[in-house]
């Protein structure tokens, strides 16, 4: 499966301008923009050319038959999203268990136009005590990459700030669906 992903990704004449610190073996991996269904595609082929493990959150509901077979095989990890209160706490437990793991974390938390981003991935990397890589796809440029490494100090407005500093030039698959105002928290608990 990962040479396929791999082979689309330089088919459709994709290039990849960075890839993670070699030094850096656990990480929130932000997955923006976030407005088509082939981000998802694009993103696994990154990580299939770098030879990265990649895990990342999906619905519960598309891990059925036939398609489980797919999610499982390319990192998927079943989210029940009604049940989410502990959320970050399983995550920061993955992490804890893992020796490596990127994990890849849609911050926009749909495809839709959002007004603020979710804040799980900001609060699961700073509890579990480690990066936020800014991961991207910039669809006009054909590039793709991890960008900026940020330690969540629990500034968040500080953070947030370089955040949407590196995102501000990123070109979206359908860009009128990402906001670049959306990358703001607000009412987190970071405790």
């Amino acid at each position: 499966m990962t040479n396929f992903f791999s082979w689309w990704f330089r088919f459709k004449g994709w290039k990849i301008e960075e890839g993670i610190p070699t030094n850096i073996k656990k990480a929130v991996v932000i997955a923006a923009p976030h407005t088509s269904n082939w981000d998802f595609i694009y993103a696994l082929g990154a990580y299939a050319t770098k030879g990265l493990p990649i895990r990342y959150l999906a619905k519960k509901e598309l891990f059925r038959f036939p398609f489980d077979y797919f999610f499982k095989a390319t990192g998927g990890i079943p989210v029940e999203r009604k049940k989410n209160k502990n959320q970050v706490d399983s995550i920061v437990e993955l992490f804890g268990k893992s020796d490596e793991l990127y994990l890849m974390m849609a911050a926009e938390g749909t495809r839709k136009w959002v007004n603020k981003w979710k804040s799980g991935f900001y609060v699961a990397a700073l509890k579990a005590g480690v990066p936020i890589i800014m991961g991207y796809l910039d669809y006009q440029k054909k590039l793709a990459g991890f960008g900026d490494v940020l330690y969540p100090s629990g500034n968040i407005e500080q953070d947030i700030e370089k955040i949407k500093a590196f995102y501000k030039d990123i070109s979206a698959k359908i860009p009128e669906l990402f906001n670049v105002d959306a990358i703001r928290l607000e009412n987190v608990n970071v405790k």
